[in-house]
């Protein structure tokens, strides 16, 4: 009962190797899976933190008091492009009290490819108090 005949044995000699493998393979691809998961997630709050800096940016530059200068939209794309962004859309203009913008971020996956193209997006809108706007030096 305890004997098993030696060529038995010998065929099932190494199936333990091929199985740890190939759990150890599945293992890594599920670890950079979730690396790609992080990395879309790091995407997506560099992308709000640079849409929340271009807002501020272009807002500051809308109000000719502030002496700023007077182009808020290439404001903010600088500001976007220095957090590593691309301006998508720029709703402001000299003399308004508020900005609005919207951003995207290209994520760095390493094994997603379903994910690859799909950068992340953020908006954000800044708001100067309207004071500001008619605030008056006096001469």
């Amino acid at each position: 009962m305890g004997d098993v005949p030696r060529g038995s044995r010998n065929a099932e000699r190494g199936s333990v190797s091929v199985a740890l493998a190939a759990g150890s393979l599945a293992m890594c691809l599920g670890a950079m899976a979730v690396a790609d998961l992080g990395s879309m997630f790091v995407a997506r709050a560099r992308a709000q933190a640079a849409a929340e800096a271009a807002a501020l940016a272009a807002v500051v530059q809308q109000a000719p008091v502030l002496g700023q200068g007077s182009d808020p939209e290439g404001a903010a794309r600088a500001e976007a492009e220095r957090n590593g962004a691309t301006l998508l859309r720029c709703e402001c203009e000299v003399g308004r009290s508020d900005a609005v913008v919207e951003v995207s971020v290209e994520p760095r996956l390493l094994i997603v490819a379903a994910w690859r193209g799909r950068p992340a997006r953020a908006a954000a809108r800044a708001e100067l108090d309207p004071d500001v706007l008619s605030y008056r030096q006096d001469g």
